[in-house]
């Protein structure tokens, strides 16, 4: 049967609380606003084969989905295949698009009765607002209500336990389960790596015995480059992650603190200029707008549990207003810097052991105006429509090898951003790092560069002045070559 003909036939075949459900499992996929917008699968399907999760030549996803809610008939009649064929594909490691997190929400309201269900309300009713505990709130939009609010999330299931014991501890049985699976499977993938670690060890020593040996020049330039610098060589080199906040009308409205925080103007031209770069340096670029603090936190924990096992790095930027250690969502809600670069150690994401976590931070880290001191030769006044995004120290990453934090300003003070030609410190590193890497210009080297170049500017209102600051655990230099 045509492509289009197959959707629109399981369109037609779908319940209303099938399309609810179905929507649920892509919240990972698809913003929250926009799916609150549809009403028909077939809006669904579109807004999936947009993000090129369904195609002619790919139907993983979908038939993920309706395995996922039960729906055999339609696999079996429509896309021609077996609930034993999915699951055996879904078994694959890094196959599975839809977060086990999501499927066990989705499991939990499955088997959640209306009497439960008048109990999870009842229990919640301090921490969500009453208008949203209406007499037609299902489970689900119970579970996303709790994700906005920030009290449930892949790694803060705490509020969801204690609700479940007090109503049905069969529930709480199948939380526990879950978090047991996912340690035993993180413990699984870390000595799976350690295996496969340790016959490349065991390779590398044998070809270093042979370089030592060695007195050519070539080998002593291979020997020096085997010690010293990070493997860069797959393609793509890994997922850069840009998050880009821009509006905050949510947060100026919800926030009284906030009522006076402006949108990012010229953000944009920060995202712009990040892609094109990190795209030019062969990473896979992931691009999201204007995301509330718990969906910042969902969408790194979506790449954190990617199979990062082919790629050689990662690179996160997030660009929103901020203060000492955190973020803003456009809720006005905060996001722990260091809560998010944890994500990443060895433990937390396996795949990505060994390899160079690099994180950029376009916000303030304080409201403090950076006074500079007068030095004729580095004078340099830039336009006056300039806005604060109102440096971390070390403790915002983790005490692990191979993470970079690349921070706008130092703690306590705000950083610029130009209205309309985006900030300071992100316009400073782009140009460096496209500048800088085709001439084999190692990462710690630019943003010292860097660091001159944004020191050097003042702002003419304040005569502000702006020192951005980078920390690190890298063990290594950290190239990227221009293939």
């Amino acid at each position: 049967m045509d492509f289009h003909k197959v959707l629109y036939a399981i369109s037609e075949n779908l319940a209303t609380e099938d399309l609810v459900a179905l929507k649920f499992l892509s919240l990972e996929h698809i913003p929250l606003r926009k799916l609150e917008g549809i009403q028909d699968p077939k809006e669904l399907f579109r807004a999936l084969q947009e993000k090129r999760l369904i195609s002619e030549d790919d139907l993983s996803f979908l038939k993920e989905l309706l395995f996922t809610v039960n729906r055999n008939d339609l696999l079996t009649g429509l896309l021609h295949c077996s609930r034993n064929e999915v699951e055996r594909e879904l078994q694959i490691p890094g196959r599975a698009k839809v977060l086990q997190f999501r499927k066990l929400l989705f499991q939990l309201s499955e088997n959640i009765t209306t009497d439960e269900l008048k109990s999870f309300k009842f229990l919640l009713i301090k921490e969500l607002p009453k208008c949203k505990l209406v007499n037609g709130m299902t489970t689900i939009a119970i579970f996303i209500e709790m994700e906005k609010k920030g009290i449930l999330g892949e790694d803060n299931l705490d509020m969801l336990k204690t609700v479940c014991e007090k109503v049905n501890k069969s529930l709480l049985s199948r939380i526990e389960e879950y978090e047991l699976n996912r340690s035993d499977s993180a413990e699984m993938f870390i000595l799976e790596e350690r295996s496969v670690g340790e016959a490349a060890v065991s390779k590398v020593q044998e070809r270093l015995t042979a370089l030592t040996a060695s007195d050519s020049p070539s080998s002593k330039e291979e020997l020096c480059m085997t010690n010293s610098v990070y493997k860069m060589t797959s393609h793509p080199r890994g997922i850069c992650l840009i998050l880009n906040n821009h509006n905050f009308a949510r947060a100026r409205a919800e926030v009284p603190k906030l009522k006076k925080i402006n949108d990012r103007n010229g953000t944009d031209a920060d995202a712009e200029f990040l892609q094109k770069v990190f795209t030019e340096l062969h990473f896979e670029i992931k691009l999201y707008r204007d995301l509330t603090a718990g969906r910042i936190c969902e969408r790194v924990r979506f790449y954190r549990d990617i199979d990062h096992r082919d790629r050689d790095c990662f690179v996160c930027c997030i660009l929103s207003h901020g203060d000492k250690g955190i973020l803003f969502g456009t809720d006005g809600q905060e996001a722990s810097i260091r809560e998010l670069t944890t994500l990443f150690t060895g433990r937390n994401c396996p795949s990505l052991a060994g390899k160079p976590k690099l994180f950029f931070i376009q916000a303030c880290q304080g409201d403090v105006v950076q006074k500079g001191v007068s030095l004729d030769t580095d004078s340099c006044e830039l336009e006056s429509s300039l806005e604060a995004d109102a440096g971390v120290q070390r403790e915002c990453i983790p005490d692990e090898a191979d993470f970079l934090l690349g921070m706008a300003t130092v703690t306590n003070y705000v950083s610029y951003r130009s209205r309309t030609s985006g900030s300071w410190y992100i316009q400073s590193l782009c140009q460096h790092l496209e500048k800088s890497c085709p001439r084999g210009e190692d990462i710690l080297t630019i943003l010292t560069a860097v660091n001159h170049e944004v020191s050097k500017k003042t702002e003419r209102l304040n005569k502000g002045k702006q020192m951005p600051q980078p920390s690190f655990t890298l063990r290594k230099k950290l190239v990227f070559p221009i293939d």
